[in-house]
């Protein structure tokens, strides 16, 4: 997994409340197990009409924000049904942050998993940040993990919190594999102790 630690990127402004993960990623492509490609269907009922040409009211459709990492929206991001692709194709657009005041459970906890940076900030702070990011002219922000703090463009900074130990894999581009080869070393030892004292679970593994 990428690490996470300080991003400047074009913040896209969806001001809306209830964003849900068949909005993010509609049911239909769900039958894929490869994170990649899902890029070009992430909102895909917001993006484009039936026949497959772009819908040009939607944010991303538009300049400067096709070029977008971060997000900037409304309340209860990432609500509805639990679906791990909704992260995977965020990530596969290029959006590696998003800004709300509040998230999904499910879907909260899937970015960290995926190298998505999910930012809670308060209703005064995500107005402010909304503003921002509607500026065509500058709507970059800088989303610094090191200091857990927002660059807004005028220099102004908002302060967030990130559970310790959730920072510390996006720093180190930790996912659950990678936590667990941290413990290879443990792992091997364990294995060569128990492949002594109880080697008949070996048996069928070795023969084959």
């Amino acid at each position: 997994m990428e690490n996470f630690t300080r991003l400047t990127a074009i913040a896209a402004p969806m001001d809306r409340i209830n964003i849900d993960t068949d909005m993010i990623i509609p049911k239909q492509y769900l039958r894929t197990i490869k994170r990649t490609g899902l890029g070009s269907v992430v909102f895909d009922e917001l993006r484009f009409n039936v026949d497959g040409t772009e819908k040009s009211e939607f944010v991303l459709n538009q300049e400067p924000y096709r070029r977008s990492g971060i997000i900037v929206a409304g309340d209860n991001f990432g609500c509805g049904s639990s679906r791990e692709h909704a992260p995977w194709a965020l990530l596969d657009f290029g959006i590696r942050c998003i800004i709300s005041t509040s998230f999904a459970d499910i879907f909260y906890n899937n970015c960290f998993k995926n190298g998505i940076l999910p930012v809670t900030v308060k209703s005064d702070q995500l107005k402010a940040l909304m503003a921002d990011a509607s500026d065509r002219e500058n709507p970059e922000l800088t989303v610094d993990l090191n200091i857990e703090t927002i660059i807004r463009p005028n220099g102004g900074r908002v302060a967030f919190k990130i559970d310790e130990f959730r920072r510390k894999c996006l720093l180190e581009g930790l996912d659950d594999i990678g936590l667990t080869l941290q413990k290879q070393r443990k792992i091997d030892s364990f294995e060569s102790k128990q492949r002594v004292n109880q080697p008949w679970l070996y048996l069928e593994n070795e023969s084959n």
